[in-house]
């Protein structure tokens, strides 16, 4: 991995139409490193997400991957990185087994390596039970499971995951957390998007808030109350936007006092 990223986005732009959903957006993850994303619906998140993977083409900038540059969607480390970012599963009938292996075999594993990788990656995320039933017939609960045994398998380098803890009992979100850590100790990096701030919390590494298309600040994971913060940085970032209409945007960082010091940083 170059200079020890998992992923780095350089000034990435992507509109739909008259819509600016993600706009001049840096954005890094070290290896070894849980890098959450937050923002309202809409912020841009998962557009951020498609193009790391390759499922949107940003109309600027740049993505590296492992390492390696990422060009019109095609890049050689896609069998390395594991990602949860459209629907749970994409395959309703096959049992949550079988979509775990189809995974598998889309991922580059052989025959053999993916039964063994899916059968590792079910027990990993407590579903032995319910294995051989047909995925539509899975609580949504068990759903997101099935689509993250299929993101986890073979200890990837690189994890995208949107709201992975979506849906999860809270012994599901603690068995999420407990992975996510175990995989960053052994050096793959993570982006993850979330609005369980609890969470976020307890597992990031880094808080990036991203609102309007825009990075405009980052919260400490050790703060007292997040939720509070990050709405002092959205509110923040409306008002900016609003004094100052197409220009220069703002970064707006929150420290552990809670405080918001506002900074005009340059197109």
């Amino acid at each position: 991995m170059s200079g020890g990223r998992a992923l780095a986005l350089r000034g990435v732009s992507k509109r739909f139409g008259t819509i600016t959903a993600v706009d001049g957006v840096h954005l890094d993850v070290a290896a070894g490193e849980i890098h959450a994303i937050v923002g309202l619906n809409g912020a841009g998140k998962s557009t951020l997400m498609r193009i790391a993977l390759g499922m949107q083409a940003p109309d600027t900038g740049e993505v590296e991957v492992l390492g390696d540059p990422l060009r019109h969607g095609e890049c050689d480390a896609w069998a390395r990185v594991g990602h949860l970012v459209e629907a749970p599963v994409p395959y309703p009938e096959p049992t949550a087994r079988e979509n775990v292996l189809v995974t598998a075999r889309l991922r580059g594993f052989s025959r053999a390596d993916a039964a063994i990788a899916a059968s590792d990656a079910v027990s990993l995320l407590r579903l032995d039970a319910w294995a051989d039933r047909r995925t539509h017939t899975l609580s949504s609960g068990n759903r997101q499971r099935v689509a993250l045994a299929g993101a986890l398998l073979g200890h990837p380098e690189l994890l995208v995951l949107d709201e992975p803890a979506n849906t999860l009992d809270p012994s599901g979100m603690v068995l999420v957390r407990s992975m996510l850590q175990d995989a960053a100790g052994r050096g793959c990096g993570i982006l993850v998007s979330s609005h369980h701030f609890d969470e976020v919390a307890r597992v990031a590494d880094r808080i990036t808030v991203v609102h309007a298309g825009r990075v405009v600040g980052s919260l400490q994971p050790g703060s007292a109350d997040l939720e509070h913060a990050f709405f002092e940085l959205v509110l923040a970032a409306d008002e900016a936007s609003d004094a100052d209409d197409g220009g220069a945007p703002v970064s707006v960082h929150s420290r552990r006092s809670g405080d918001v010091a506002r900074e005009e940083r340059g197109a």
